[in-house]
């Protein structure tokens, strides 16, 4: 099997990674690289393709990696919401 050939995916693992892929997309990051990222994902996900012959075939899901980052929050928001936090908390003597 050449490398790169998706023989071995299921139509679900496929699916996962287009949707994957048009969320990185949708967030800013290249074509090329939220494609990488999407089927890394899914790689880590399933451990490879779940047909006969692929690398994920009878092994368990992991989906602690579709959990990761995706942070709606950019920095500056954050920064923002931790010292209103702070102002809150001298001026109520809580802090």
């Amino acid at each position: 099997m050449p490398r790169g050939d998706k023989d071995k995916y299921t139509d679900k693992q496929k699916r996962q990674a287009e949707h994957i892929e048009e969320g990185y997309e949708s967030r800013g990051v290249g074509k090329d690289e939220a494609e990488r990222r999407a089927w890394a994902t899914v790689n880590a996900t399933h451990h490879g393709g779940e047909k006969h012959g692929g690398g994920g075939y009878g092994k368990s899901e992991d989906h602690s990696p579709e959990r990761k980052g995706g942070h709606s929050e950019s920095h500056a928001e954050r920064s923002r919401a931790a010292k209103k936090g702070w102002e809150t908390r001298r001026e109520h003597g809580n802090g």
